[in-house]
Protein backbone atom coordinates (compact mmCIF):
# COMPACT_ATOMS: atom_id res chain seq x y z
CA UNK A 1 0.00 0.00 0.00
CA UNK A 2 2.80 2.42 0.88
CA UNK A 3 4.56 1.91 -2.46
CA UNK A 4 1.33 2.57 -4.37
CA UNK A 5 0.63 5.65 -2.23
CA UNK A 6 4.15 6.97 -2.84
CA UNK A 7 3.72 6.45 -6.57
CA UNK A 8 0.41 8.31 -6.42
CA UNK A 9 2.00 11.21 -4.54
CA UNK A 10 4.80 11.52 -7.10
CA UNK A 11 2.29 11.40 -9.95
CA UNK A 12 0.08 14.06 -8.36
CA UNK A 13 2.92 16.54 -7.73
CA UNK A 14 4.19 15.93 -11.27
CA UNK A 15 0.80 16.50 -12.90
CA UNK A 16 -0.50 19.49 -10.98
CA UNK A 17 0.47 22.26 -8.65
CA UNK A 18 0.10 21.17 -5.02
CA UNK A 19 0.50 24.08 -2.61
CA UNK A 20 -0.28 22.44 0.73
CA UNK A 21 -0.56 19.10 2.49
CA UNK A 22 -4.34 19.58 2.49
CA UNK A 23 -4.29 19.92 -1.32
CA UNK A 24 -2.20 16.76 -1.54
CA UNK A 25 -4.43 14.86 0.87
CA UNK A 26 -7.53 15.83 -1.19
CA UNK A 27 -5.84 14.76 -4.43
CA UNK A 28 -4.90 11.42 -2.87
CA UNK A 29 -8.46 10.94 -1.57
CA UNK A 30 -9.71 11.42 -5.14
CA UNK A 31 -7.41 8.51 -6.07
CA UNK A 32 -8.74 6.36 -3.23
CA UNK A 33 -5.97 6.95 -0.70
CA UNK A 34 -7.16 8.17 2.70
CA UNK A 35 -4.18 9.32 4.79
CA UNK A 36 -3.64 11.15 8.05
CA UNK A 37 -1.58 14.32 8.24
CA UNK A 38 1.17 12.45 10.10
CA UNK A 39 1.38 9.77 7.39
CA UNK A 40 1.42 12.41 4.67
CA UNK A 41 4.21 14.34 6.40
CA UNK A 42 6.24 11.16 6.69
CA UNK A 43 5.62 10.31 3.02
CA UNK A 44 6.72 13.79 1.93
CA UNK A 45 9.93 13.43 3.93
CA UNK A 46 10.63 9.88 2.69
CA UNK A 47 10.07 10.87 -0.93
CA UNK A 48 12.34 13.89 -0.62
CA UNK A 49 9.70 16.34 -1.80
CA UNK A 50 10.64 19.98 -1.53
CA UNK A 51 8.43 23.03 -1.34
CA UNK A 52 9.62 25.67 -3.79
CA UNK A 53 8.70 29.34 -3.71
CA UNK A 54 7.03 30.60 -6.85
CA UNK A 55 8.33 34.03 -7.96
CA UNK A 56 4.72 34.91 -8.85
CA UNK A 57 3.61 34.11 -5.30
CA UNK A 58 2.87 31.05 -3.21
CA UNK A 59 4.80 27.82 -3.01
CA UNK A 60 4.32 24.29 -4.28
CA UNK A 61 5.60 20.76 -3.72
CA UNK A 62 7.94 19.15 -6.20
CA UNK A 63 10.26 16.19 -6.39
CA UNK A 64 13.75 17.64 -6.88
CA UNK A 65 15.15 14.52 -8.57
CA UNK A 66 12.52 14.47 -11.31
CA UNK A 67 14.27 15.35 -14.59
CA UNK A 68 11.47 17.66 -15.73
CA UNK A 69 11.94 19.84 -12.66
CA UNK A 70 14.57 22.48 -13.24
CA UNK A 71 14.64 24.41 -10.00
CA UNK A 72 16.36 27.77 -10.29
CA UNK A 73 18.76 28.90 -7.61
CA UNK A 74 16.96 32.22 -7.26
CA UNK A 75 13.82 30.29 -6.28
CA UNK A 76 15.36 27.53 -4.21
CA UNK A 77 18.00 29.30 -2.12
CA UNK A 78 15.86 31.97 -0.41
CA UNK A 79 13.34 29.32 0.62
CA UNK A 80 15.67 26.48 1.64
CA UNK A 81 19.13 27.79 2.57
CA UNK A 82 19.77 28.07 6.31
CA UNK A 83 23.49 28.90 6.37
CA UNK A 84 26.78 28.49 4.55
CA UNK A 85 30.38 28.11 5.64
CA UNK A 86 33.56 26.89 4.07
CA UNK A 87 37.22 26.11 4.25
CA UNK A 88 39.72 25.79 1.45
CA UNK A 89 37.88 24.78 -1.72
CA UNK A 90 34.94 23.28 0.23
CA UNK A 91 31.67 25.14 0.75
CA UNK A 92 29.05 23.63 3.07
CA UNK A 93 25.44 24.70 2.67
CA UNK A 94 22.98 23.90 5.46
CA UNK A 95 19.40 23.62 4.23
CA UNK A 96 15.96 23.03 5.65
CA UNK A 97 15.48 19.38 6.61
CA UNK A 98 15.13 17.16 3.55
CA UNK A 99 15.96 19.99 1.13
CA UNK A 100 19.60 19.37 0.25
CA UNK A 101 18.58 17.46 -2.89
CA UNK A 102 16.63 20.41 -4.26
CA UNK A 103 19.49 22.82 -3.58
CA UNK A 104 22.01 20.45 -5.15
CA UNK A 105 19.84 19.98 -8.23
CA UNK A 106 19.53 23.75 -8.62
CA UNK A 107 23.29 24.22 -8.24
CA UNK A 108 23.98 21.47 -10.77
CA UNK A 109 21.51 23.04 -13.23
CA UNK A 110 23.22 26.43 -12.82
CA UNK A 111 26.35 24.77 -14.26
CA UNK A 112 28.81 27.17 -12.64
CA UNK A 113 32.25 26.33 -14.03
CA UNK A 114 33.94 27.10 -10.69
CA UNK A 115 32.19 24.11 -9.13
CA UNK A 116 33.81 20.71 -9.62
CA UNK A 117 30.96 18.82 -7.98
CA UNK A 118 28.27 18.69 -5.32
CA UNK A 119 27.21 16.06 -2.80
CA UNK A 120 23.84 16.15 -1.02
CA UNK A 121 22.83 14.69 2.31
CA UNK A 122 19.49 15.32 3.98
CA UNK A 123 20.09 18.90 5.10
CA UNK A 124 23.68 19.50 3.99
CA UNK A 125 25.27 20.16 0.61
CA UNK A 126 29.00 19.91 0.02
CA UNK A 127 30.14 22.10 -2.86
CA UNK A 128 33.65 21.43 -4.13
CA UNK A 129 35.28 24.30 -5.99
CA UNK A 130 38.61 24.58 -7.77
CA UNK A 131 40.22 26.84 -5.14
CA UNK A 132 39.64 28.80 -1.96
CA UNK A 133 39.28 32.00 -3.99
CA UNK A 134 36.59 30.42 -6.16
CA UNK A 135 34.84 29.05 -3.07
CA UNK A 136 34.69 32.60 -1.69
CA UNK A 137 33.30 33.88 -5.01
CA UNK A 138 30.63 31.15 -5.06
CA UNK A 139 29.70 31.90 -1.43
CA UNK A 140 29.32 35.60 -2.25
CA UNK A 141 27.21 34.80 -5.33
CA UNK A 142 24.96 32.52 -3.28
CA UNK A 143 24.58 35.13 -0.54
CA UNK A 144 23.56 37.66 -3.18
CA UNK A 145 20.83 35.31 -4.44
CA UNK A 146 19.48 34.81 -0.93
CA UNK A 147 19.04 38.51 -0.22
Amino acid sequence: MKIRRHAAILRVVRERRIESQDDLREALADDGFVVTQATLSRDIRELGLAKLADPKGGAYYTHPHRPAVRPELAQVLPALLVSLDGVGPFLVLKTASGSAGAVTEALDQADWSEIIGTIAGDDTVLVITRSQRLREEIAARIQKLVR
